[in-house]
């Protein structure tokens, strides 16, 4: 090869010199002859999800991790010890990076050594509408970080920001460690108190394992409210000390139960995270159904048990006969009129809340079916006399929501069906609005309307918004409506006609964008939004076990906890779901890299092009 002329050579080493240095560990900005690669993001865009209420950086100055990082605090509440351990480990092992390499920043030379946190009133017990707020700063050039609340709950949602803020990105000149904004001040605080997931686990098991595995992804996400649907129709999974026979003949297994050591560990777990369990059993029926038989002569739920408290138990659910016992398989429900019904329900009831010390307890009292109730004799003389009923389910409530509210000191949650059902309702007379929340699932906001109107406070469960099992298809067998492929008139789309449900009664699909724009407040006046507590996202287990249990729930569970944490507007009032995208794209690799199995939202090449993947620029 022949020598480069001298002149070229001259004009080549200008540029070397000329040619400005990157930010440590940063890419330089491509060349303007490849425009479809994409710059590199300004350093200013902090990632944190849910978004915090308020953040101030003035300068893109970075400070490096000391690698004997610690954090400071008095540590005398146990969630609090066992949190500040979690996140130590956390903060100095993980290397996350953004997709795309952030430029134009400075990094500091000096190294942030401390984490303090304060807590003003350390002995806050964990509870409804705790105070959670909390400020962060890193103070610039000091080799310290501060995190300031009022509670325990608080700071754990500041260290929860701070490890998100941490990231891999100073290279060489950082030692390797992660880095963190200097001079940056958050503050920060949930718009809803209540902000949860509902997990059912009685249609399909979930180990243990894997709900302590959600939980963690709840914390990383700042939910505080684990709903945990635990019997229903298919199985009665957790072991009481009074009744035990209703695990027993209930359960699926032996293997697939909830024992009490099983319980607290679950919810002594979920308190180190500032994660509430509220339990439900759900009474007189279980949910969409009720009480199903399996094989080999193993009896479904209460059933299985006391026989004689339920009515149409272990009948065939008869969906094309006239009136169906059931909404889908499984049938039974307990019986109003057997005095017995109440002694069985009153030691369940005194047993959960022996093992769960949550001031809330879920009733369920949703769907009940009038029909199977009307298959018992002694009903059909009570209803022959002049009974009705609603009779009957004011009957049920009189008898167990008092002994809930006053005896076990508990506040009662409902379905809103228990007020608002199409069948078989209570009148407010019943349902003392001081101890009884009620939660929405039907109707969108007009239910949630209805319920605050009334003056109840409510939890909003939206099943054309946040039940996140919709859209999986149908489940029950031997079912001719997906022979079909063509409408056979207008306005009645089959399950397999383009337009039809494929099955799924709540079909669609839910994506993440519809969770996130929904706004649980929509139509309310002010004095009704005072009384929304909150939302939670529900995964139904019809079709769901622990196989898919991370991709059903996120991302799109993460939305819902952006909007119920800061809301989703920005400072205009207009929706920010453009700018979610690709915070939550990044955020969704972040979750990855902790161990949750999170599904995508967009093909990678998208995450590394931001913006060439919107519909419009």
């Amino acid at each position: 090869m022949a020598a480069l002329p001298a002149y070229l050579l001259l004009l080549l080493l200008i540029l070397v010199i000329l040619r400005p240095a990157a930010a440590p560990g940063a890419a330089s900005q491509p060349p303007t002859s490849e425009p479809h690669l994409p710059p590199p993001l300004l350093a200013q865009k902090v990632q944190v999800w849910p978004k915090p209420t308020s953040i101030s950086w003035p300068s893109a100055v970075y400070a490096p991790l000391s690698p004997s990082f610690s954090v400071r605090a008095v540590l005398s509440h146990p969630s609090l010890r066992q949190a500040v351990a979690f996140y130590t480990r956390l903060i100095r092992a993980e290397r996350h990076a953004p997709l795309v390499p952030l430029a134009n920043y400075t990094l500091s030379r000096v190294p942030v050594r401390t984490l303090t946190l304060s807590v003003s009133d350390p002995d806050v017990p964990l509870g409804p509408a705790v105070d959670e707020s909390y400020t962060l700063s890193v103070l610039p050039d000091s080799g310290s970080a501060d995190i300031s609340a009022a509670t325990p709950w608080g700071a754990i949602r500041g260290l929860e920001t701070f490890s998100q803020l941490a990231w891999a990105g100073g290279g060489a000149a950082s030692g390797g460690q992660p880095i963190v904004p200097s001079g940056i001040e958050i503050s920060d605080r949930p718009h809803f108190t209540h902000r949860g997931i509902l997990l059912d686990t009685a249609r399909n098991f979930y180990p243990v394992r894997d709900i302590l595995h959600t939980l963690r992804a709840m914390a990383f996400n700042k939910l505080n409210v684990f709903h945990w649907h635990i019997t229903d129709a298919q199985s009665f999974p957790i072991v009481l000390p009074t009744v035990p026979n209703l695990a027993n003949s209930g359960s699926y297994s032996p293997t697939m139960r909830y024992t009490e050591n099983d319980v607290r560990h679950i919810v002594s777990f979920a308190a180190s995270f500032g994660i509430r369990v509220i339990p439900e059993i759900d009474m007189p029926v279980y949910s969409r159904l009720s009480v199903a038989r399996f094989g080999s002569g193993h009896t479904g739920s209460w059933a299985g048990a006391y026989p004689e408290i339920v009515t149409c138990a272990n009948r065939f659910w008869a969906p094309h006969a006239e009136p169906a016992l059931a909404a889908e398989p499984g049938t039974g429900q307990l019986n109003p009129l057997n005095p017995k019904t109440y002694r069985v329900a009153q030691d369940v009831l005194r047993d959960m809340v022996a093992l769960f010390p949550d001031p809330y307890l879920h009733g369920g009292a949703d769907e009940v079916n009038t029909a199977c109730w009307e298959d018992d004799p002694v009903v059909r003389r009570f209803l022959a006399e002049g009974g009705t009923h609603d009779h009957l389910l004011e009957l049920f409530i009189n008898a167990t929501r008092p002994f809930v509210a006053q005896e076990l000191n508990r506040t009662v949650v409902y379905w809103e069906d228990v007020l608002l059902g199409p069948k078989v309702t209570v009148g407010p007379t019943i349902l003392p609005r001081e101890t009884t929340i009620l939660q929405t699932w039907n109707d969108g906001p007009e239910n949630t309307k209805r319920v605050v109107a009334a003056g109840y406070r409510a939890i909003v469960s939206s099943a054309s918004y946040y039940y996140l099992d919709c859209g999986h298809g149908g489940w029950v067998g031997n079912d001719s409506r997906y022979d079909k492929q063509e409408k056979e008139r207008e306005g009645t789309p089959l399950f397999n006609d383009p337009g039809g449900t494929g099955g799924s009664w709540c079909a669609p699909f839910k994506t993440w964008q519809r969770v996130y724009d929904y706004d649980i407040l929509h139509g309310l006046t002010d004095d009704e939004a005072q009384l929304v507590l909150g939302g939670e996202v529900a995964l139904w287990s019809e079709q769901s076990d622990e196989t898919v249990l991370d991709a059903r729930l996120w991302p799109r569970a993460a939305a819902a906890a952006e909007t119920l944490w800061s809301g989703n507007k920005g400072s205009n009032g207009k929706k920010r779901y453009a700018n979610a995208t690709d915070r939550l794209n990044d955020w969704r690799h972040r979750m990855v890299e902790r161990g949750i199995r999170a599904e995508p939202i967009q093909p990678l090449w998208c995450s590394l092009h931001p913006g060439m993947c919107n519909l419009s620029q």
